[in-house]
């Protein structure tokens, strides 16, 4: 929590305006930030100076373990993230490759799942990660990219959390993540609890210990819209104690994750917070 609240303020105090021309608004920015999460002490980094939906942040990555490229599955397991990238960009809109109401094309998970191949197969990057780490391995490459450049005209969004590479240390698992651009009042709040849920996910499936999520962010900001809810409202709270996160003992393996489990089997323990926030959101 102090890691979030200290970026806040840094961008505040040293951040620079930028204009962004997708969304016609300016953005407060710094550039790197770094945040580490212990996951093995469980320590969830889940925002307290503001009431935080983490069961919709869960819901998202699992749709991306699944592979998900509709609005309306992402929906139906509890998460409404996409409704307005699918729906309301206006680039996309106009595009050729969507299919429909709610698609949202080759984004995510589709690309960490069904990575096209020139022969018109695909590679399932995910599925690969877990096999080594199941049986110990590390090659020093277990990556999972979102990122695809040859397809970026074919999906809704370029990924902003976009890598994730896993590293294998005895029985420790740890995990470091990427992320080109980063919404802090709100996609942030989600994105930390994306990679803490990521790792104590794949640790409980490949039967090892977690430890470390190391979190690494290019452009940190904040919208000129947020600006004073952020200044003025949330880092003037004091922030609660850091809760704790489990996971049904019963996930055993990739395939449980794909089929059966719903947000249910996820709970946090201690959890205080202060009230909501509604920052805008820039599609």
């Amino acid at each position: 929590m102090k890691q979030y609240l200290d970026l806040c303020r840094r961008i505040i105090d040293q951040g620079e305006w930028v204009a962004n021309k997708r969304t016609g608004k300016r953005i407060l920015t710094v550039i790197d930030a770094d945040l580490t999460y212990d996951v093995g002490a469980n320590a969830f980094p889940l925002i307290t100076t503001r009431k935080s939906y983490w069961k919709a942040a869960v819901a998202e990555f699992l749709g991306y373990i699944r592979g998900y490229d509709n609005a309306a599955d992402f929906r139906a397991i509890g998460c409404k993230t996409w409704d307005a990238n699918a729906n309301e960009n206006a680039a996309w809109l106009a595009s050729p490759h969507r299919k429909g109401t709610d698609d949202m094309g080759r984004v995510y998970g589709v690309q960490g799942r069904r990575w096209a191949k020139p022969d018109g197969g695909h590679v399932d990057q995910l599925r690969k990660i877990v096999d080594d780490l199941t049986a110990g391995n590390d090659d020093r490459g277990e990556i999972l990219s979102f990122y695809n450049p040859g397809e970026f005209h074919m999906g809704c969004l370029r990924p902003c959390m976009h890598t994730h590479s896993f590293s294998l240390l005895g029985d420790t698992l740890h995990l470091t993540s990427y992320q080109r651009s980063c919404d802090v009042p709100l996609g942030l709040n989600f994105n930390m609890v994306q990679v803490f849920f990521f790792l104590n996910l794949m640790a409980q499936i490949t039967g090892h210990k977690p430890g470390k999520a190391y979190h690494k962010i290019v452009n940190a900001h904040i919208y000129e819209d947020q600006l004073d809810l952020m200044r003025d409202v949330q880092l003037k709270r004091e922030p609660f104690p850091t809760p704790t996160f489990h996971i049904n003992p019963d996930i055993k393996t990739l395939e449980d994750v794909e089929s059966w489990v719903t947000t249910d089997d996820f709970s946090v323990e201690g959890y205080q917070s202060h009230d909501p926030i509604q920052y805008p959101f820039s599609v």
